[in-house]
């Protein structure tokens, strides 16, 4: 499992013109499973997340958790996380799960993340999105498990 986070000031993601999630100050997650994923990556990731400590506190030092600054996360689907880019110019994808195992995980790591109390945004599974954001910092951090 991969998740890129990058702290924002907002964020929002659209399919078809349409907002389908949005946040305000927060994560955006870009989320990726390979086979053999399973619920203890989830909770080892989604722990490791809730208690990054990225925000600044008064002194401005990254010291404050999402939780402290009353932050949201915007969740999307990203299996190009596994591209391998070893040979050629075109990426392959074997190494990410294919849709029956990765769309239940992310709903499960979706569903997670909201049971520690933070409010979650996500994407359409498999959709064609668009994603905007303003990237706080920027502070962008790679999380693999």
């Amino acid at each position: 499992m991969r998740v890129v986070l990058q702290k924002v000031n907002h964020a929002k993601v659209t399919i078809d013109d349409q907002i389908v999630g949005q946040i305000k100050q927060g994560y955006l997650l870009l989320v990726g499973f390979a086979p053999g994923d399973d619920k203890s990556a989830i909770d080892y990731l989604v722990h490791k997340i809730i208690n990054l400590r990225v925000f600044e506190d008064d002194a401005g030092k990254m010291n404050l958790g999402l939780q402290d600054v009353q932050g949201e996360i915007l969740s999307v689907s990203q299996f190009t996380l596994y591209a391998d880019t070893k040979h050629g110019n075109r990426p392959g994808f074997s190494k990410a799960a294919g849709p029956a195992i990765a769309e239940p995980l992310y709903d499960l790591f979706n569903q997670t993340l909201r049971d520690t109390g933070i409010n979650v945004a996500t994407g359409h599974f498999g959709a064609d999105m668009k994603i905007e954001l303003e990237n706080d910092g920027p502070t962008t951090i790679l999380f693999e498990k």
